[in-house]
């Protein structure tokens, strides 16, 4: 039987790509990959809406994780970034060698994906698709069911592995046509479309560049602290991080390292602080006063002040009184993060 590789994300594009050779009698094998940018899951797990569309398709799926690998792609991209963060281009021509060896790996003879021409501004444009197949050594086999009639025939096609009558000519950006093929093919539990890369959120690509700016390679453990709390660059070129709920608070513990320091009110509700090094004598006290800003009761919080050691355990703790909250203008110029998203800046806000 013919046999293909599905880039699955679990999104309405893929999984009608999988239908669509399904209907054809190809056998479909889905391939799935853990990010720590994705929005949906940790990056511990597989992504839940790929297990949930490979159910509904009935077809097996595997998680691949290759996180240290793929921030290295993605630190230093060779085609550019986006208008965010996002290396789109070197992301999927990463994620295309690697369905290259499972497609060598599992005896399939091609690759599919649900790519449609012209929907993501960055990596499906012909000039695009053709670079990622050639530099990942695809070129020819890689079948985009839902646009393939736009596109020059592949080498499946063209030995007749699939019929190419059956294929589409879809593209652009509206989603219309994917909305009806859904409805004629039986399919409807699926993501809402629009993506799920946080390297695409204004917010949290601005926190990425900052981080590559001060501090160089990004690795798991930080991508995934960038998604926490509300972060801030102090004039020294310390981190300040400021918890947003109880959860974030005990979140932001996960991350400690050896020379943080770490600031929570002492005798009221309030976040959690986290202020990342060079916490010089100066930096603590501006976090404090950060704690301040964003504690309902402002100076008249106490906050207790505790180093982490070389062994990264609490070591020093004192007690901190009275800190005053920071002025708004000092806030806003330290925010890191997109121009349209600054918080307001009061006493309520924790």
């Amino acid at each position: 039987m013919i046999k293909t590789i599905l880039l699955l994300s679990g999104g309405l594009d893929s999984t009608l790509a999988g239908k669509i050779l399904l209907e054809m009698g190809i056998a479909v094998e889905g391939l799935n990959f853990v990010s720590p940018f994705c929005r949906c899951t940790p990056v511990s797990a597989g992504c839940s809406s790929a297990s949930r569309a490979a159910e509904q398709l009935g077809i097996p799926v595997k998680t691949i994780s290759c996180v240290e690998d793929y921030l290295k792609v993605i630190c230093n991209p060779r085609h550019g970034r986006g208008s965010g963060a996002n290396a789109c281009i070197d992301c999927r021509i990463f994620m295309f060698s690697k369905a290259r060896e499972e497609m060598a790996a599992s005896g399939a003879s091609f690759v599919t994906t649900g790519e449609v021409l012209g929907e993501r501004p960055m990596s499906q444009r012909k000039r695009a698709m053709e670079i990622i197949e050639r530099e990942s050594g695809l070129e020819g086999y890689v079948l985009r069911p839902l646009s393939a009639k736009l596109l020059t025939p592949t080498v499946p096609e063209k030995e007749n592995l699939v019929d190419r009558e059956k294929l589409l000519a879809i593209q652009g950006r509206r989603r219309l046509p994917q909305f009806a093929l859904a409805r004629e093919l039986g399919i409807v539990d699926y993501l809402c479309p629009g993506g799920g890369c946080l390297l695409n959120d204004p917010e949290f690509a601005v926190r990425f560049k900052d981080y590559m700016e001060h501090e160089g390679e990004i690795s798991v453990r930080e991508a995934n602290l960038l998604k926490l709390g509300r972060h801030f660059r102090l004039p020294s070129g310390a981190k300040v991080i400021v918890g947003r709920n109880e959860q974030e608070n005990l979140s932001l513990e996960r991350f400690l390292m050896p020379g943080d320091v770490i600031i929570e009110p002492y005798d009221t509700p309030g976040p959690s602080v986290l202020c990342r090094k060079p916490a010089e004598p100066d930096d603590i006290s501006l976090a404090l006063r950060f704690a301040a800003s964003y504690t309902k009761f402002g100076e008249k919080v106490n906050f207790s002040v505790i180093v982490i050691d070389n062994n990264n355990q609490r070591r020093k703790t004192t007690l901190a009184e009275n800190s005053m909250p920071l002025e708004r203008e000092r806030i806003a110029e330290w925010w890191i993060g997109a121009e349209q998203s600054r918080p307001f800046v009061g006493q309520q806000r924790y």
